[in-house]
Order: structure tokens, then sequence, then C-alpha cells
């Protein structure tokens, strides 16, 4: 019995060690085949490093203003009983706008109006009787200070009926209409928006350190998702004398033609404003830069160190290089690569170091330093 238990176990062993021996070869071939299998060459687009013309821009983020825009509000309480403007309508000053109730004024101006004719009557009678000396001077200064507070009463009257007579206080283009006929309105209340379009502000900040760059008169360029495609050009007006303590930014203002009136206040725009001169960088497309937190990388198209003729593929080096400015489709570099280096245009995402590659242009994308909104 015994016997047989050991036997048994034996051939177990025996069975066990087979197999494993097995497998180990199995593993030591599959080791062998990984050593020895090279990944296929990654199919790549190139560019070659250039150097470009560039105009020197800085760029900022702005934000609309109208040269002029209030909004209308009733100086005295008083009901509206006539609207004379539509609304969205262009008004030129001293249009009218909304007339309220002023029955009693005018009724208060006529009483006026005569207590002043009167005491006009009485201040010439006395004048008359003073030259011939029958009254005394007291009495003419009276009768005088009589008439000039008649005078008085009689412009504070109008002053009230004028108030409640609004009108455009410039020209411009009028906003939703806030009030309806017979309405009651307090002082303060508002009526309507008025604002004036053509020409429009652009409100921007630049960092203190371009303040010696920029100066009334230079040229900007404005965009917005408003108006695809399309570039409005517009002048430095106005350069605030006072930095911005909590940012140490300086804001900057610019005049823009609007006559279409696409331009609304209050709306963001992208603002770059074009310096003098014009400066030479090297340029490569943006696609071809490995962005990442540490430093920003490119890969180098270059010849293997073992050309092999029958399988004509390249080698790409990764090259951490400086970035500067962006324009268009480009962005400068400013250390890192040399005129003239090939580099991968796209797809560098799936790239390593020493990787192999074959380049193939067919699909590039054509790369501008002013692209449309349709080829971004």
């Amino acid at each position: 019995m015994k016997k047989r238990l050991i036997l048994a176990v034996l051939a177990v062993a025996i069975l066990v060690g087979v197999l494993g021996g097995i497998k180990g070869l199995q593993i030591d071939r599959m080791i062998a085949h990984g050593k020895q299998m090279v990944p296929p060459p990654e199919a790549v687009t190139t560019a070659v490093a250039s150097l470009q013309t560039w105009e020197p821009l800085l760029t900022a983020v702005g934000s609309l203003a109208a040269v002029q825009g209030v909004t209308v509000t009733a100086e005295l309480t008083g009901k509206v009983v006539q609207i004379a403007f539509t609304p969205g309508s262009l008004v030129k000053a001293g249009d009218l706008l909304v007339k309220q109730d002023t029955s009693s004024e005018e009724a208060q101006l006529r009483s006026a109006e005569a207590a002043a004719a009167l005491a006009k009557l009485n201040m010439e009678r006395l004048g008359k009787l003073l030259v011939e000396r029958t009254i005394a001077q007291s009495q003419y200064d009276t009768a005088e200070a009589s008439y000039k507070q008649a005078i008085a009463q009689a412009d504070n009257i109008r002053a009230s009926i004028a108030k409640k007579t609004i009108r455009a206080p410039f020209a411009g283009r009028l906003g939703i209409r806030l009030v309806n006929l017979g309405q009651v309105i307090n002082e303060g209340e508002a009526i309507v928006s008025l604002q004036s379009l053509d020409p429009i502000y652009v409100n921007f900040s630049l960092p203190q350190q371009q303040l010696s760059s920029i100066q009334a008169g230079l040229v900007i360029r404005v965009t917005t998702d408003a108006l695809p495609g399309r570039v409005v050009v517009g002048k430095i007006t106005a350069i605030n004398p006072q930095v911005d303590t909590a940012t140490r930014n300086i804001r900057v203002q610019a005049t823009v033609t609007n006559s279409d009136e696409h331009l609304r206040p209050g709306m963001y725009v992208n603002v770059a404003v074009v310096l003098a001169g014009r400066e030479k960088v090297l340029a490569i497309p943006a696609t071809a830069v490995l962005y990442a937190p540490y430093s920003d990388s490119v890969f180098i198209v270059e010849d293997p160190s073992e050309p092999n003729p029958g399988r004509p593929v390249k080698v790409v080096r990764q090259q951490f290089a400086q970035l500067g400015e962006k324009h268009g489709d480009f962005v400068a570099v400013r250390s890192g690569l040399k005129e003239g280096d090939t580099i991968v245009s796209t797809g560098v995402f799936k790239l390593r170091n020493g990787q192999t590659v074959t380049v193939d242009n067919s699909l590039s994308p054509e790369f501008k330093l002013s692209p449309k909104p349709s080829e971004n």
C-alpha cells in the first residue's frame, strides 16, 4: 500500500515538473520574441521651422461701451399723457420722447404771467413818479423787487413744465419702452434706454510692462463671435493715467466706427493692438507642440543612426522648446529649435522619444497666419 502511494506521488511530481518545464520554455520564447519585435513606424506629417516676419501684436479681451449712453428717467412725478417715440428708433437731440400732465402748471403759469405783467406796470408807473421826485426811492425799489419775484415765479413754473416734457439729451438709438400711456411715473423712474452707437468705445486692459509700447493713435483690430470672419479696425484714443493696484494692469480705451450698429454696448470682444514696426520670428505650426505642465516640446524628425535602404523610415527626437506669442496657426519659438529643423506637425500626442516614423504629407493641413473661422 505504501509502495503504491509513493509511486503515485512520484508520478505526480514528474508530471508537474514536465508541465513546468514546458511552460518555462514557452515564456522564454515569448520574452525573446517580444525583444525581437519592432513596432511598426507611425505615419506623421511634417513642417519646417522657418523665419517669418510678423506684426508685433498685443492681445487682450475687451468690452464695448457707448460713447454716450443713459437711461432716460422722469425728473418729476406725473401722469404720462403722450408717448412720442417708437421703441428701437433713432432720435435726434431735443426730440420729444414723453410728455407728462402739465395742466396744473400751465394754469399756474398764466396766473404768474398776469402777476408779472401787473408788477411791471406798477414798476413803470413808479419809475415815472420817481423821475418827478414825487415818491421815495424805496417805493420804486420795492416795486422793482416785486416785478423780479413775479418773473422768477413764472420761470420756475416754466422749468417744471419743461421737466415734464422729456426730450432726448443727445442723438442715438432708443431701446425698449418702459412706461405706458396714462401711467403715473415717479421721480427717477426709467422711461427708455438711449445709446449712441456710432462710434463706439472699446475698453480693455494691458499689463503694466506694456505701457511703454502703447500710445494714443495706435491701430487696433477687434473681432467678436457676433461678427464671424470680420475684423473691425479702430484707434486707441485714451490711456488711463492710473495703474490698477489690484491687477497691475492699465486701462486703455479705443474708438471704432459702428455704422451698421452690429456692435452693442456690453458685448465682449477680442482686441489686438498693432505695434509699430515688424519683427522676424522662428515659427512652427501650433499643432506641432506637445504641451505639458513642466515644459513644452516638439519632435524633430531625423535619419536613423543605422539607415536601412529596404526600410525607409525616420526617427523622432523629443526637443524641449520655449515658446512665444501665437499668430494665426503658428507659434513663435524663442529657443530650442533652429531654422530648417524638420518637425512633426500633427499627431504629436501619440509619439515617444526615439520612435520610428514614416512621413506622409499628403494629408497635411494648410497652416495660415490669418485663417478664416471655417479653416480653424
